[in-house]
């Protein structure tokens, strides 16, 4: 049982009558000699670290290494209690989740690097407020995260997840594609219905670039995991409405790797370009790292 694209494997479900889910747990043990229930037990582990990373953001202080970020998560939550948050609660919720993991990751705290560590919160901050919102047992998110994983493995096959490869579109907008095919599969979508969410997800933000302040993922990164939590919504909510991707997913990613690699280096996260090389970018820099910068 294998599959190099969205393609195959929508086939793949098709021709097995599975989820995209089933078929990443089917993978997992033919390539690993495990049984279901080691595949499942270590992919649970993964959503209890995400889980924590929320909950860490939202109970403790927390100061990014280098100083420019910590706190936020908590700022929007306490919109929400005091019913001042414009978005809808599961949209604010997730947005303060994904900035608040970003928070825990920037301060060397414990993370999945889901696909990447610049996008570590879009993930968690999606499902953990979709949880929430819809009460999905542990045991739902955990599968869940098996079509995310089918989604990430089309994406890492064909082109890229890393910002230096393909810019922020590549990293964020891979993390959005995988929460919103998750998202569209507990909602009752089918395998296209999902692919059709991640393909509007990339879409969504085809061509933003990557560019950390001081090269640090931290700031503008956080505020685009918010942006990519959204967007993972408002695409599976479009998808199960019966809106489709009018392209297809594969041509997406094909699409979304040769727009990456026309970047030039300085918005690949080099901090060359960008709100990274602007006067208060580089005197932040300077600050950080003690550097005269001319």
């Amino acid at each position: 049982m294998k599959f190099n694209n969205g393609k195959e494997l929508l086939d793949l479900c098709s021709k097995e009558n599975l989820m995209i889910s089933d078929i990443m747990i089917k993978l997992e043990m033919n390539n690993y000699n495990k049984t279901e229930d080691e595949v499942f037990a270590q992919m649970h582990k993964s959503f209890i670290i995400m889980k924590n990373a929320v909950h860490k953001s939202l109970t403790e202080d927390i100061k990014s290494m280098g100083g420019l970020i910590g706190g936020e998560a908590k700022k929007l939550i306490k919109q929400i209690e005091n019913n001042k948050n414009i978005s809808g609660l599961t949209t604010s919720k997730a947005m303060a989740y994904a900035m608040g993991v970003l928070e825990v990751n920037a301060s060397m705290g414990l993370i999945v690097a889901a696909p990447t560590a610049g996008s570590c919160g879009i993930i968690p901050g999606v499902l953990t407020a979709i949880q929430e919102a819809h009460g999905f047992t542990d045991e739902q998110m955990t599968k869940a995260l098996f079509t995310a994983a089918g989604i990430g493995m089309v994406v890492t096959m064909n082109a890229t997840v890393a910002g230096a490869e393909g810019g922020c579109q590549a990293e964020t907008g891979s993390a959005a594609a995988m929460a919103s095919a998750a998202v569209c599969e507990l909602m009752g979508g089918t395998p296209k219905q999902c692919l059709d969410a991640a393909a509007i997800c990339i879409k969504n933000i085809m061509g933003l670039i990557c560019d950390p302040i001081a090269g640090l993922v931290e700031a503008p990164c956080q505020k685009r995991n918010a942006i990519g939590a959204t967007n993972s919504l408002i695409s599976a909510e479009m998808t199960l409405a019966g809106i489709d991707s009018i392209i297809p997913f594969d041509e997406v990613v094909e699409s979304m790797y040769k727009v990456g690699r026309s970047m030039p280096v300085e918005l690949r996260e080099t901090a060359l370009g960008g709100v990274a090389a602007t006067a208060t970018g580089c005197t932040l820099c300077s600050k950080i790292f003690n550097l005269k910068i001319y």
